[in-house]
C-alpha cells in the first residue's frame, strides 16, 4: 500500500551543535524559520528505552515539532495518509538522534513512530503546535493510535 518516498510538508532540519570547553548549546526553535501554521505553544520531553517504539499514531489538528538531539538514536517512521496531498501513500524512515541531530516537523494527518535504536535511554523534545488536550486539559486527546491495531498496515521493521 505505501512505497518509499518523500512527504510533502515534511520538515527535516538539521539541529546544529555550538560546542566549546564547556559543553555544547543547539537552537531548537527560532520563529524566524518556521512557518507561523507550526508556531510551537507548548513543549514537552520524553524520555524512551533502548529499543522501545511510540506510535505509531496520528494528529487530526495537531503538528509535531520534534527534536532528536541525543542521548541516543531514533529511526523515525513516516507514512502521508492524507488523501488530497500530492505525496499520499509515501512512506519515509530515517534515523536521528546522537548520530544525525535533527528537527523533525510533522504535519496533521501524516502518521508517526519512532524506536529508540541506540544503546542508551534516549530523550525526545517536541513543542506541537497544540496544546495537550486543549486549553486547561478539557478536550479529547487529538491522537488516532495504531500501535496496537493488527490489521494496521503501519508498520516498523
Amino acid at each position: 500500500m505505501f512505497r518509499d518516498g518523500p512527504i510533502e510538508g515534511i520538515v527535516i532540519r538539521e539541529l546544529k551543535r555550538y560546542a566549546d570547553d564547556r559543553g555544547w548549546l543547539m537552537e531548537l526553535f527560532r520563529t524566524d524559520e518556521i512557518s507561523e501554521e507550526y508556531v510551537p505553544v507548548m513543549t514537552y520531553v520524553s524520555l524512551t528505552r533502548p529499543g522501545v517504539a511510540r506510535g505509531p499514531h496520528e494528529h487530526m489538528d495537531q503538528a509535531d515539532y520534534f527534536c532528536f538531539a541525543g542521548p541516543s538514536d531514533f529511526k523515525v517512521y513516516l507514512w502521508d495518509n492524507r488523501a488530497e496531498s500530492p505525496t499520499y501513500g509515501n512512506r519515509m524512515a530515517f534515523v536521528a538522534g546522537e548520530s544525525n541531530p535533527s528537527l523533525v516537523i510533522v504535519p496533521k494527518k501524516v502518521v508517526h513512530a519512532y524506536r529508540n535504536v541506540g544503546s542508551e535511554d534516549g530523550l525526545v523534545i517536541n513543542c506541537p503546535n497544540r496544546l495537550f488536550k486543549g486549553e486547561g486539559k478539557k478536550e479529547p486527546v487529538d491522537e488516532v493510535r495504531y500501535e496496537n491495531d493488527p490489521k494496521s498496515p503501519y508498520r516498523l521493521d
